[in-house]
């Protein structure tokens, strides 16, 4: 059955309909650009949100607004700074100790093409805190996503990962040069097999995952670009006039809502979505880059890079004690 949204579908119009009385929901990055977006239409439905944001207050100040906005009280916030390990561990255990049951996560947040640089646990940044933060926040929170009977989990990706498949021989750029983009297309390739990988071994106990793209969006993502390198992409013009084929961030948060919603999706989970829709997979990469790479989706490439990244968390560990 073909579903009535599109490129231009707003997340409130994706989950109308939907009740998520009783549910509850995490949303990372959830106070700003299509994070808050997602937050407000999953409160909106009746779900009950935490926002895990690095900015504690910045987080609470968001959930006030969504709170009077929505006119309901279902948003909370917590800190959550996915570049750190220990804020991982910190955020699942205090969330584990208030909640029992976890229905869907959403792994929004995300850093862009910014300097080379490492998290404080020596991880490259993007790798670091896009996939590695992420896998880790997802096995913290795994008790509580398996008690839900019934959870999903969304894994924003970006058409940003046909620029770079996971480089397992080299993921840190320790032996060659470092490009801030194909970084980004690793870790955003890397997000979309975690999804093939949690729907591999928990698609049994009842999570289903789904990668995301949302589409082009001017938020804050962009920050670690200059002015002259937005305009000559073509984002916006000489006068900042954003490109016309950008969404909105109500737009912008539709698939993210969709995935995590739609009685559609039921039993379909481990795929590629955008536009609230599913994607075509292609070996090459089309020049309007609209679908999804194979090497995003390969079930080996997924097991690979699963067990690569208990490995790098398991050393990290070790290396604490």
């Amino acid at each position: 059955m073909k579903q009535p949204f599109g490129y231009r579908t707003t997340a409130l119009e994706a989950v109308e309909g939907i009740d998520l009385t009783g549910k509850t929901a995490i949303v990372t990055g959830g106070y700003s650009g299509i994070g808050v977006e997602t937050a407000r239409a999953l409160a909106t439905a009746g779900a009950s949100v935490t926002i895990a944001c690095r900015d504690y207050e910045r987080a609470v100040s968001t959930a006030q607004e969504l709170n009077e906005a929505t006119g309901k009280d279902h948003v909370r916030a917590g800190e959550l700074d996915l570049s750190r390990q220990a804020s991982v561990r910190a955020f699942a255990e205090a969330w584990l100790k208030e909640h029992s049951v976890l229905h869907i996560l959403v792994n929004n947040a995300a850093v862009m093409a910014c300097p080379y640089g490492t998290t404080q646990d020596g991880f490259e940044t993007q790798f670091g805190t896009n996939h590695l933060g992420h896998f880790a926040l997802f096995k913290g929170l795994l008790p509580a996503l398996q008690r839900a009977g019934g959870a999903r989990v969304i894994c924003l990706s970006s058409t940003g990962h046909a620029l770079s498949p996971v480089v397992f021989e080299d993921i840190g750029f320790e032996h060659r040069a470092y490009d801030p983009w194909l970084s980004y297309g690793q870790a955003k390739s890397a997000n979309a097999l975690m999804a093939v990988g949690i729907q591999r071994r928990y698609a049994s106990q009842g999570i289903e995952a789904f990668a995301v793209h949302p589409g082009g969006i001017m938020t804050s993502l962009q920050r670690h670009m200059t002015d002259e390198e937005i305009q000559s992409r073509g984002w916006v013009d000489e006068n900042g006039k954003v490109n016309e084929l950008f969404k909105t961030v109500e737009q912008g948060a539709s698939t993210s809502v969709w995935a995590a919603t739609s009685a559609y999706l039921a039993g379909r989970g481990g795929q590629y979505l955008h536009d609230c829709e599913e994607a075509v997979i292609h070996d090459v990469v089309p020049e309007n880059r609209t679908g999804v790479m194979r090497w995003a989706v390969d079930p080996d490439n997924a097991d690979r890079l699963w067990e690569v990244s208990e490995t790098m968390l398991a050393q990290l560990s070790e290396a604490s004690d």
